[in-house]
């Protein structure tokens, strides 16, 4: 696919360019992954910011997660390996990664995040959506991810709260 080597080394361009530059894309490409979860957990214990949904959200962001992470990503790598961009290409290499490329694992577990707490409050989805593609970009100009991959895990991700959600609503004594 030559569009997506030609977005991936348009964006991993910007790496090696500047130092600060380069620790903001390791943050957010590595680090920035246990913020987000310390943040949404954070949240469960303010009753304003999720309403008295507090369980159902929770449920539906965790099994979404997992599933998503745990269950597709998994069993896709499992039948297809696509190797990361720094194996088979000449890039600008800020972080490393040893397992598959696709699709994107961390795009999976934090569009799973964001979608699942989007249904339930849309401001708060909205913030976690733009952490997410902050990140899912900062991998790309890392060097760990084609384009491609992190669209695969976002649509994994997306689908999978989708399809979370629409169970747990189903089940009535949660509230």
């Amino acid at each position: 696919m030559a569009w997506d080597i030609d977005i991936f080394y348009l964006l991993n361009s910007l790496a090696l360019k500047n130092l600060v530059f380069d620790y903001l894309i390791i943050f957010l490409a590595d680090y920035f992954q246990y913020f987000l979860v310390i943040a949404f957990i954070s949240l469960l214990f303010f009753r304003a910011y999720l309403g008295r949904q507090r369980i159902k959200v929770a449920l539906t962001v965790f099994v979404s997660m997992i599933i998503a992470r745990f269950g597709v990503v998994s069993l896709i790598r499992f039948f297809y390996h696509r190797t990361r961009p720094f194996i088979d290409h000449s890039v600008n290499w800020l972080i490393s990664n040893n397992d598959f490329s696709f699709p994107s694992g961390h795009a999976a577990l934090f569009f799973a995040m964001a979608m699942a707490v989007y249904f339930y409050n849309k401001k708060l989805g909205f913030w976690f959506f733009v952490a997410a593609i902050l990140m899912g970009l900062s991998r790309i100009i890392a060097g760990v991810h084609y384009p491609s991959d992190i669209i695969g895990g976002a649509t994994i991700g997306i689908l999978t709260a989708y399809l979370v959600f629409l169970a747990v609503e189903k089940i009535k004594d949660l509230a």
